[in-house]
């Protein structure tokens, strides 16, 4: 036999991973093998593969008589879009794609290269977890993962796919990466699984209420974006790495060419109500101001009072975080702090503007707040305005009250333009309880204390329930017609382009975790 025909046999053999059966029963579960993914994750014929026949070392408990080339991940790098891509894809045909040390060591060795060539790093994981046989060296193996992880935040975008189980110390390597994506029915994360839950806790519980999509999509945060299948999740991420840089030390890609419909600039003008304590979708102020279906919303289904998530203003990338009216009257809680921030951090590292649309009342009160640390969760958010050097904008809409709107993104900490829509209220508190507190005496000595409480309540509402009080003091920057919020956005963000501002010297901030 020829030495070329026994590589070309080797390759072929290392393309069947675990063996056509189990290739079989992973698509009999809706799932697809890990190069069948790669294919469809990257530009078609661009996937070059690094590591392909490297296997495992251990020969204990009969590991010595099973060996696959690949060692139950495919690594490499190719390109989406055109642009450089590094990837990993966890086999689980092999050996239950579990995690070697040298299955580590292929992972780490494409972290190092996009960490040397600036690129981010995608991975697809399908592993029943540490390969026990081997012990420690396995668990050594998540560790290097995890140092790598700490190591590229903030350098290149990480992100993390899961397609199938992702249990025990497995699931910190994603917590460790920008964004999660899993697939519904198919994937789940978790700690400990239901049947250590029920020995512990005693709670009978399934691993998708424990640790499926939905569950971490709605309850825990953890998952950012969902998917039905594994065809439309890698859709997904394909889509998603367009809004983001190669690293830290570019710009966002900007595309040559953008749509936008220009009725939508009367079509603002309506969404929000009359009446001031009518809830509104203010994702319809964002589709009105940016390109036509741009907006990608991040943690779609978690802490609703607050939507983040990247889209394009003429083409460029932009992060827009923004109150929601429609859920909790847009307060501010412990999840909508730690999504806000988690959100705002992200587009700081990777040189994405951010744009705030306002509207909030305030904190949201109560036992459960207080005593679950809203007072440190909040300061995360706050924080993370005040670290971000990126270009900065808000548009207040309506409602900025409290503590509430210096923390979404005022002029005071660091905002470079704030703007106000006519409607907005910009103050302490809202009218009634201000006059509550300002005119109480006046009120209980009046005839009839009701009317006075009304008249109380108009006095102050027309001194503070307006922009211009902070127009005439310069904390906001212009009072603006709502058809007009594209065209100032625009001017501004362009002005903002070359924009220079660095920290004080510092090892790190010390952020209120």
């Amino acid at each position: 036999m020829s030495r070329d025909k026994v590589l070309i046999d080797k390759r072929e053999a290392s393309k069947l991973g675990g063996g056509q059966p189990r290739i079989d029963k992973q698509h009999q579960q809706g799932k697809l093998t890990a190069r069948e993914r790669i294919t469809l994750l990257l530009d078609e014929g661009t996937f070059q593969e690094i590591g392909q026949f490297v296997e495992h070392r251990a020969t204990t408990f009969g590991l010595e008589k099973q060996h696959f080339a690949g060692d139950g991940v495919v690594t490499g790098f190719g390109t989406i879009h055109g642009r450089l891509i590094y990837v990993f894809s966890q086999d689980f045909t092999v050996l239950g794609g579990s995690l070697s040390e040298t299955h580590a060591a292929k992972i780490c060795r494409i972290m190092d290269l996009a960490m040397k060539n600036g690129a981010p790093v995608i991975g697809l994981n399908d592993s029943g977890g540490a390969r026990i046989q081997e012990g420690v060296v396995s668990l050594a193996g998540y560790a290097d993962i995890f140092y790598r992880n700490t190591r590229a935040s903030g350098v290149v975008p990480q992100i993390s796919v899961i397609m199938g189980p992702c249990a025990g110390g497995a699931v910190y390597s994603p917590a460790l990466t920008d964004f999660i994506f899993m697939v519904e029915e198919t994937s789940y994360m978790f700690v400990t699984g239901p049947n250590v839950v029920k020995t512990v806790t005693h709670e009978e519980v399934s691993s998708e209420e424990l640790g499926g999509a939905k569950a971490h999509a709605e309850k825990s945060g953890v998952n950012h974006f969902t998917a039905t299948n594994d065809v439309e999740c890698l859709k997904k991420v394909r889509d998603l790495v367009t809004y983001f840089p190669q690293n830290a030390s570019e710009m966002a890609p900007q595309p040559q060419q953008f749509s936008f419909n220009p009725s939508k600039k009367e079509a603002i003008r309506s969404v929000l109500p009359e009446n001031v304590n009518v809830p509104y979708d203010i994702r319809k102020v964002v589709e009105c101001v940016i390109d036509d279906n741009s907006f990608r919303e991040v943690q779609e289904d978690f802490a609703k009072n607050i939507v983040v998530g990247f889209a394009r203003l003429e083409g460029r990338s932009i992060g827009i975080v923004a109150n929601q009216p429609a859920a909790l009257a847009g307060v501010l809680d412990i999840d909508a702090s730690r999504k806000g921030a988690r959100f705002v951090r992200f587009c700081d590292s990777f040189n994405i503007p951010l744009l705030v649309f306002e509207d909030v009342p305030g904190f949201l009160p109560g036992t459960d707040q207080e005593w679950r640390g809203i007072i440190t969760h909040g300061a995360k958010l706050l924080y993370a305005f005040s670290e971000a050097t990126v270009p900065r904008i808000t548009v207040i809409t309506r409602k900025a009250y409290g503590g509430a709107f210096d923390v979404m993104n005022s002029k005071n900490i660091g905002a470079d333009m704030n703007y106000a829509w006519p409607t907005a209220e910009i103050a302490v508190m809202g009218a009634k309880g201000a006059a509550e507190i300002i005119f109480k005496r006046e009120i209980a000595e009046a005839a009839n204390p009701e009317e006075k409480w009304k008249e109380k309540e108009a006095e102050y509402a027309d001194l503070f329930a307006n922009p211009y009080r902070a127009a005439e003091r310069g904390i906001v920057d212009d009072v603006i017609l709502p058809e007009e919020t594209r065209d100032k956005l625009i001017a501004a963000f362009k002005m903002l382009e070359n924009k220079a501002e660095t920290l004080p010297y510092k090892k790190h901030g010390n952020i209120p975790l």
